[in-house]
This record gives C-alpha cells, structure tokens and sequence, in this order.
C-alpha cells in the first residue's frame, strides 16, 4: 500500500504470532499454541479498532512488526495495509528508529501503541493526537509500571535513552527524563497489559472492539 501525505500516523507494534516465539511469560499458562492464539487475537482485536478511528480521521496506521516477513503480515492483516518490520535491538531502539521513519515521512504528530491492551480504545487513541496539539508528550500508563501508548510530536531521542526497559520503573523514568528536558506532558486512564498470568484475569473486562 502506497504510503498517503499525513500529519497523524499511528504506528502500531505487534509481533506475528508464531508458537513459541510470541507472549512467551504466558506459556506456562497458555502453552506455546495459546499464548501465540492470544497474541493473534490481541493484535487483531487493536487493529479492528484503529480500523474504526482511521474512518473518521485523518490518522494513518502503521504496522510495525516482528517475527514473519511481510508476507505472512500481509495475509494475515491484509495486504492494504503500510506494514515496518522492527529495528532490531532494545525498545528504546525499536521506538527512536519507528518515530524516526515517521516523522521523516511527514506526520507532524505520532503515536505508537502496542497490541497487549485489551481495553485501549479508539477514543483514547483519539485523546493522544488531540493532547499532541498543546503537549509535546503524551503517555498511557500500565498498571506495571510501563506504557501502552507513547505519542510525540517531534524527535526526542533523549526521551528514549537509559530507561530500564522490561521493568516496573519505566513510566516513572520516562517522566522523570521529560520534566527534565522541560516537555509539557499528558498522562491517559491508566490500562492492563496482557504480560503475565496473573494477568488473564484482566481479559474478560475488555470492551468489545465493534463498540469501541
């Protein structure tokens, strides 16, 4: 798919959801074929909700994914769709490289979500490029200490350096170097992330992607 002129563009991170690669903290619950069904699901359900948002907005999604190639993207999600495939190396490295090509492309605001939040929805989403008009950052926290949704709208390389990724201080951090280099800040509703076991009880509060 030819990529449009844009102003938003939203880059969504997923990985293709191949047995014993993909949401491995959840095998020991799921088992290899259930936790890569779960994470098939998750990122199906996110998708068909920005589907919704890019209806009635100006915003342009951008898959940007690990594990397979682009054709196994692309007959899985549809090949009318702008696909990335992942820096490889950290999160950090994966976020700069993706709002990198973003903002090289034209988008004059970006905003990157991932695909284990179940009760992220369009309006949130929506809430993040409106908050990019007056902030120069806005985060949607996790309940474990990380993010599920990061949106800027310029570069800010130093925003992603020395924050301990995978851990439970990751949004404090992030906070923490924002104010510091002066950035105005929108905080979301906090939302559950899929991780873990001990977070599958969080599955059956989500909303249903066709209302949200």
């Amino acid at each position: 798919m030819k990529r449009m002129q844009l102003t938003d563009q939203l880059t969504i991170f997923t990985r293709y959801p191949e047995p014993g690669l993909t949401k491995t903290r959840l095998i020991t619950a799921l088992g290899e074929e259930g936790a890569a069904k779960l994470q098939k699901e998750l990122t199906e359900q996110t998708v068909q909700k920005v589907d919704h948002l890019a209806k009635t907005s100006t915003v342009e999604p951008v898959i940007c994914f690990e594990g397979g190639d682009l054709t196994s993207m692309q007959n899985w999600l549809g090949p009318d769709r702008l696909y990335q495939p992942q820096m490889h190396g950290s999160l950090g490295v994966k976020l700069k490289k993706a709002f990198t090509d973003a903002f090289s492309a034209g988008a004059q605001r970006v905003v990157t979500i991932g695909c284990d939040c179940p009760g992220l929805t369009k309006e949130h989403i929506g809430r993040a490029f409106d908050a990019l008009y007056m902030k120069d950052l806005v985060l949607g926290p996790a309940t474990d200490g990380g993010y599920y949704l990061i949106g800027i709208k310029y570069p800010i390389d130093a925003l992603l350096k020395d924050i301990p990724w995978g851990t439970d201080k990751v949004l404090e951090k992030t906070v923490c170097l924002a104010q510091q280099l002066g950035l105005s800040i929108e905080i979301l509703e906090e939302l559950h992330d899929i991780d873990r076991p001990e977070d599958l009880i969080y599955l059956n509060n989500h909303p249903d992607p066709q209302r949200s």
